[in-house]
């Protein structure tokens, strides 16, 4: 697809085993009032589909919920994309024989602005891996939700402009920056997660909190910073109807707040902080600077109950990429950048 505009380039994707890609720059459709289906911009129903490196924005339908992408078919992939605007970034059924994967990608002020359309929300699917991508600036609804049965969230950026500051997108008011409100084996590995102090609830991660029914419970929060900018009120991780001890290691709980509602959690090497000794944390930097308590503090997390190492082994690197990440002393830093 050749890089241009394209005003109400809007149709259903029904072939399968299809990549789209765009060449030559990064194409930008606008829905522009147009919906196929009366769903979104681009409706795939295909099986294994992937598009790669497209600007979409202005998804919008009667019931509110429009997505630029939406997704219908068997297996997903989304890559070097940028989706803002729209009532929904990503909106994703239920099919639990489907594979969704995301990097490489940024999300901005997607959701209509009652709550119930966000950034991007993946149905009930088998597996969702969520990695090296930005979410912002949700517009009051989450930066990421997901009922997948497995969530690998890993070196991404959840963050939030300040009310009246611009970037890629206007500012935003999000909700949570993640939701897993139906449980799953979940891994939140080596994200930077920060809350601005203008949002829609005092949660930054919430699991569970809808039911789990017969779903494993099993959550592994390794290695991750968490900032959060509203001084009044704040849970870093709230845990709910989750019989397993939420394993929480390595992470940088940085501002005010209680790090988690679960009385069972496993909680190792993590540092408690207001200010976070942070490189420019106005401007977003939120890697730690040198000679803190975090230098060589952290442990080995071990491994997952399915035997998966839970070792952060790369950083997020802005803008939506990633950096191997190695261990440079005798212990890996706390949080989700080593010192350099």
């Amino acid at each position: 697809m050749q890089a241009a505009t394209y005003s109400g380039d809007v149709c259903a994707v029904k072939a399968s085993n299809l990549t789209i890609r765009g060449v030559n720059g990064r194409p930008k459709i606008n829905a522009n009032g147009k919906a196929a289906l009366s769903k979104g911009t681009w409706v795939i129903q295909g099986n294994n589909v992937t598009v790669d490196n497209v600007e979409m924005y202005g998804a919008k339908v009667a019931d509110k919920n429009g997505a630029a992408l939406r997704l219908e078919g068997t297996n997903f992939t989304l890559r070097n994309s940028f989706l803002h605007d729209n009532e929904n970034g990503i909106l994703s059924g239920a099919n639990t024989a489907s594979t969704v994967t995301i990097e490489y990608t940024e999300f901005g002020r997607n959701g209509y602005g009652d709550g119930y359309s966000h950034n991007l929300y993946i149905g009930k699917v088998a597996k969702l891996y969520f990695r090296y991508n930005f979410s912002h600036d949700a517009n009051v609804g989450h930066n990421l939700k997901s009922r997948a049965l497995y969530n690998m969230i890993a070196y991404n950026r959840f963050s939030s402009l300040r009310a009246g500051e611009t970037g890629s997108t206007a500012a935003g008011k999000p909700s949570y920056e993640i939701n897993v409100p139906n449980g799953g084996t979940t891994y939140i590995i080596g994200n930077v997660i920060m809350q601005p102090a203008s949002n829609n609830n005092p949660a930054m991660v919430s699991y569970g909190e809808e039911g789990v029914g017969d779903r494993k419970t099993d959550l592994y929060v390794i290695n991750n910073t968490f900032v959060n900018d509203e001084s009044s009120r704040g849970t870093f991780v709230t845990v709910r109807n989750a019989a397993t001890p939420a394993k929480l290691i390595n992470n940088i709980f940085s501002g005010g707040g209680t790090v988690t509602t679960q009385s069972s959690a496993v909680q190792k090497t993590n540092y408690r902080s207001v200010s976070g000794d942070f490189v420019n944390k106005a401007a977003y930097d939120l890697r730690p600077v040198s000679g803190t308590q975090i230098v060589n503090a952290g442990s080995n997390p071990g491994t997952s109950s399915g035997g998966l190492s839970l070792k952060a082994t790369a950083s997020y690197k802005h803008t939506a990429s990633y950096a191997s990440r190695s261990t440079l002393g005798g212990a890996i830093d706390i949080g989700a950048y080593e010192i350099q």
